[in-house]
């Protein structure tokens, strides 16, 4: 029941190339920094990547880009990153876009088994093109299918050595699903303690769907565009 591995090295030695690949996170806010940098040492190649976004230029997932390391992005944000537009428009990128909500709900729907949904987001657009349609309540719908992962690379404020989880405020928009979603969960933890010190109320993601945990070290948690307000006079 002691999920916890030595390194993040460790954790990562056996993801092979051209694998599915999920990575939570929000922009570059609860991004799993330590597992990122194991699969850019470890030069894993191929890999299709699900998250919210790429990272930037030189950050998050942005590093394994730049390394040539990513042949298939779903995401649906892919701002703050001039190498993915390169590689993009470059046709060295294949990019798959996804209304935000409708990307989140394809992860959950993978992880709970679901078939697929519709929804009337993207009904009408370019997102739609080969997609079954169909009305319902007068509306258009789309069919949307889920999404799964041979891997989820995530990072938790704190774990259990179990692999019960709890997340910390935005790092937990996709994240929870992805450990649902994949065969195999990594986890880096900021904190890590014992069965039963996590109050069982509060947590967020039980232990049966994570597989590994590491300890997070010299965690940078970038920031995108620092914003501050001006003071007062």
């Amino acid at each position: 029941m002691n999920k916890v591995y030595a390194s993040a090295d460790e954790a990562v030695a056996d993801i092979p190339d051209n694998i599915t690949l999920m990575s939570g996170g929000f922009g570059l806010c609860g991004n799993p920094e330590n597992l990122i940098t194991a699969l850019h040492k470890k030069n894993v190649k191929g890999l299709t990547i699900i998250s919210n976004n790429c990272g930037t230029t030189e950050l998050g997932l942005g590093i394994l880009l730049q390394n040539k390391q990513v042949k298939k992005m779903v995401a649906s944000y892919v701002g703050e990153n001039k190498e993915f537009e390169r590689q993009f428009l470059s046709g060295e990128l294949e990019v798959e876009l996804n209304p935000q909500g409708t990307l989140a709900e394809r992860i959950r729907a993978g992880g709970c088994g679901i078939g697929g949904f519709f929804t009337p987001t993207g009904a009408g657009t370019q997102v739609a093109e080969g997609k079954e349609t169909r009305m319902i309540d007068g509306r258009l719908h789309v069919l949307e299918t889920p999404l799964k992962a041979d891997f989820a690379i995530v990072h938790a404020w704190k774990a259990d050595t179990w692999g019960n989880l709890v997340f910390h405020k935005t790092a937990r928009n996709f994240t929870p699903m992805m450990c649902m979603a994949a065969k195999v969960t990594i986890v880096e933890a900021e904190h890590i303690v014992q069965p039963g010190e996590l109050d069982p109320d509060q947590v967020h993601i039980p232990s049966i769907f994570v597989h590994r945990i590491v300890q997070a070290q010299n965690l940078q948690k970038w920031i995108e565009r620092r914003t501050v307000r001006k003071k007062a006079s």
